[in-house]
């Protein structure tokens, strides 16, 4: 809502205002994320949007204590992203607070080419469901896009559905498994007030997320695809590679083989591969390659580093 030209919470909604729910939150160690829409209203609800009034909105939302400011594609009087987001994006970077800045344009003007001018991640996609389907559409659409991403500007193939019910655990797993090794922005999609210990522990998987965070900040991509069957892989900081085996089929078990030429690693190279879902380095040191039966819309991922012997 509106109030004197300036945007104001709604009182029934937000009897505190935004600023003192931002400082509740920063109190519990997590950051705030605000909607806006590039337009003259927002896609839902036609709430009033921020086109025309970036510098006044921008300062409003730092004053506000956010964090992040998801910046929608609607209702803009059929003018080009290139003509509306800089203006958001020069706003933000005069108000005071370091906002992340999210361009949802829906990746319709392929914002991986610009959106690194501009913002600090793009949208890639329309907006995922959640579904087996859509999520792995998604993923496959990003990944189209990984040369572009580096370290202060990602692909983003929209928010995490982990946790809303849509899907089964296992593939609540790939889906953020697929997130994490493409450096996506882990955006939590469900009400983290019930969340389950199932989708808590996904969540919270802290050897995935560093996966995620990296510094190197190279998105992973597919390297080898047999029908259903998928290999993902990154390269780490400290000579290491992460690895994503993916098995798409939805009746099938599939043995899955990474082998080292695919994923980058030099050929004779022995690794230890330490399971980032079970929490473990396996007994096996493995050499060229590494072979796991891989059960039905389910994926198993590692971390490879190479033995010591061999980094002297």
């Amino acid at each position: 809502m509106l109030l004197q030209g300036n945007l104001a919470a709604n009182k029934k909604t937000f009897p505190h205002g935004i600023k003192a729910l931002a400082d509740y939150v920063h109190s519990k160690g997590l950051k705030l994320g605000i909607y806006s829409d590039a337009g003259y209203k927002t896609c839902a609800k036609a709430q009033p949007g921020s086109l025309g009034h970036e510098e006044q909105d921008a300062k409003t939302f730092a004053s506000w204590g956010i964090d992040y400011l998801k910046y929608d594609n609607c209702n803009n009087g059929d003018t080009k992203p290139l003509q509306r987001y800089p203006d958001m994006s020069k706003a933000l970077m005069q108000a005071g607070r370091p906002i992340f800045f999210n361009l949802c344009e829906w990746g319709d003007m392929h914002p991986a080419r610009w959106g690194a001018a501009y913002g600090n991640s793009w949208r890639t996609t329309n907006d995922i469901e959640d579904t087996w389907d859509s999520m792995t559409s998604m993923a496959d659409q990003n990944e189209v896009w990984a040369e572009y991403a580096r370290p202060g500007g990602w692909n983003d193939p929209d928010m995490l559905e982990v946790g809303n019910g849509g899907m089964t655990n296992d593939e609540y797993i790939v889906h953020f498994s697929i997130w994490a090794i493409s450096k996506a922005p882990l955006i939590i999609g469900c009400d983290v007030r019930h969340m389950s210990q199932d989708t808590y522990d996904i969540l919270a998987n802290k050897e995935v997320i560093a996966v995620n965070q990296d510094p190197l900040g190279v998105q992973g991509k597919k390297v080898r695809m047999e029908g259903s069957s998928e290999i993902w892989a990154a390269p780490l900081t400290g000579y290491r590679t992460a690895v994503l085996l993916l098995n798409r089929h939805a009746k099938d078990e599939a043995q899955i083989t990474a082998h080292w030429d695919d994923i980058g690693l030099p050929a004779g190279t022995a690794v230890d591969a330490r399971d980032l879902w079970l929490h473990k380095t396996l007994d096996t040191k493995f050499t060229d390659k590494m072979s796991f039966n891989v059960t039905p819309h389910a994926a198993r991922m590692f971390v490879l580093t190479p033995l010591k012997s061999q980094m002297d």
